[in-house]
């Protein structure tokens, strides 16, 4: 390898490594690379300095690996590791672009669902003629809500899936209800994606510096995996140009392969059915 890894610390022992993650930091350390704790708790309270207090100081270039924070956060977190002569190996920016779809639309709107957003705070529940405006670019019919990083799919009827963008009392319904049940968690606002059907579940794609390293199925459906081709996408990734980011793909009715969701690698969840071994060897040192 040799890596250093920041892993999120387990809240109840955090001398050892949060157990969703244990996996993985048995992984680094049988490759040769090191891991360093994390307090994602105090992180998320703003105590950036209590966040980074069990990394030890000049380890130079590091990773990070854990539970998802907003990119406000973690620019933070990488001021707090610069302070101890730490630099996170993927900058604040390339974070933001990857973890927050407006930061990745406009380099994958060829090879993904058509999508429009509305900037907005926690609690803040947007107007119906406003929505009515803001999907006017998109085409008429089915659609589904999401902030700039996730979806209440759990919720489909209820917080997600919109029928029919004409119906304005319908839309704002969804929206609004989507905007209440997202609560403090609400990410960067509202995304209006138009719905497509697709067959055969998702796959998740690994990449690391515009090259596939890993993939296998998405981690909510880890018995589906539609294995599809990565080379499509590859120059989208690679004009991103983040570092270490995922794309989830799926296979659309007409058999079309669509990029579902990009999100920043260091965050994105392992399926438990892929080896990560296999993610970590292509690790480099900077």
């Amino acid at each position: 390898m040799p890596v250093t890894i920041l892993m999120c610390a387990d809240p109840l022992n955090p001398r050892r490594v949060d157990e969703h993650y244990a996996r993985e930091a048995e992984a680094v350390r049988a490759l040769g690379g090191s891991v360093a704790l994390i307090d994602h708790d105090a992180l998320q309270r703003g105590d950036v300095a209590e966040a980074v207090r069990w990394v030890p100081d000049g380890l130079g270039t590091a990773w990070y690996r854990g539970w998802m924070t907003t990119p406000a956060r973690y620019a933070a977190l990488a001021g707090a590791l610069a302070a101890r002569d730490v630099v996170l190996a993927v900058p604040p920016d390339g974070y933001e672009k990857a973890h927050e779809l407006p930061g990745w639309y406009e380099t994958f709107a060829g090879v993904t669902p058509a999508s429009v957003w509305l900037p907005l705070s926690p609690g803040v529940r947007p107007a119906a003629d406003e929505l009515a405006e803001l999907v006017r670019p998109l085409r008429p019919g089915a659609a589904v809500v999401k902030d700039y990083v996730k979806s209440r799919k759990h919720e489909w009827d209820e917080a997600c899936y919109i029928p029919d963008l004409a119906d304005a009392e319908r839309l704002h319904a969804v929206v609004a209800r989507f905007v209440e049940r997202q609560g403090e968690f609400l990410a960067g606002g509202v995304v209006i994606r138009e719905y497509e059907r697709f067959d055969g579940g998702e796959a998740r794609v690994w990449w690391m510096d515009g090259e596939p390293v890993l993939m296998g199925p998405h981690p909510d459906t880890p018995d589906r995996y539609p294995r599809p081709q990565a080379d499509p996408i590859a120059p989208c990734v690679r004009a991103l140009g983040c570092r270490f980011i995922t794309t989830d793909l799926a296979r659309r009715e007409d058999g079309a392969w669509r990029v579902v969701e990009v999100g920043d690698g260091q965050v994105s969840d392992l399926p438990s059915v892929s080896e990560p071994a296999d993610l970590y060897l292509s690790f480099p040192i900077r």
